[in-house]
């Protein structure tokens, strides 16, 4: 199913986790902080995207996610998820509401069951965006997330986003992770 979206294929539908974990600095406490999560992600697939000789097929997404029994979201993203299958490259474009813009990528084969993505500060191709009150007091400087689809059809990831806060002398790595089960078909 979804041959021409290679590794993202398995991706495509509505996904349901309750056993995600952020590490964070919180402003309120004025501490680094563990704290779990649930999440609801919903991946349609699109394609192709033709760009002269080039071919996309992608994933449109949106995800979400709560604390403990909180009625609002503490984090939500839109963006894509597009595969290149004659680069064999897999690209993410993403929007957190807070002002920041990820543009991350890599490399896998088209049957891939676990693939990694990256974006850095400044890179001419990988990129990542902010805006000022970011830039000023913590300023996403790498940008990493490995996917793992798993023979019993849920998927996990893991993600690192290192950050020069300047309530820290040094940088701090921000991660999330969590695995997801299906709960509606794409």
């Amino acid at each position: 199913m979804l041959e021409e979206w290679g590794p993202l294929g398995p991706l495509a539908g509505e996904w349901e986790g309750d056993g995600g974990l952020d590490s964070a600095y919180s402003n309120s406490r004025g501490e680094v902080i563990s704290t779990p999560y649930r999440e609801k992600a919903t991946f349609k697939p699109f394609g192709p995207v033709v760009n002269g000789r080039q071919a996309l097929y992608g994933l449109d997404y949106k995800t979400a996610m709560w604390r403990e029994s909180e009625e609002n979201p503490f984090h939500t993203e839109v963006g894509y998820w597009l595969w290149d299958s004659d680069a064999g490259e897999v690209v993410r474009g993403f929007v957190v509401p807070r002002g920041i813009t990820v543009l991350a990528g890599g490399f896998a084969e088209a049957d891939a069951k676990q693939f990694t993505l990256e974006a850095e500060a400044g890179h001419a191709r990988y990129a990542i965006g902010e805006n000022q009150y970011l830039s000023e007091r913590a300023s996403t400087r790498h940008y990493t997330v490995t996917v793992i689809l798993h023979e019993d059809g849920t998927w996990s990831y893991d993600e690192q986003t290192m950050l020069k806060m300047a309530v820290m002398d040094e940088p701090f790595a921000h991660t999330d992770r969590n695995t997801l089960r299906r709960a509606a078909d794409g």
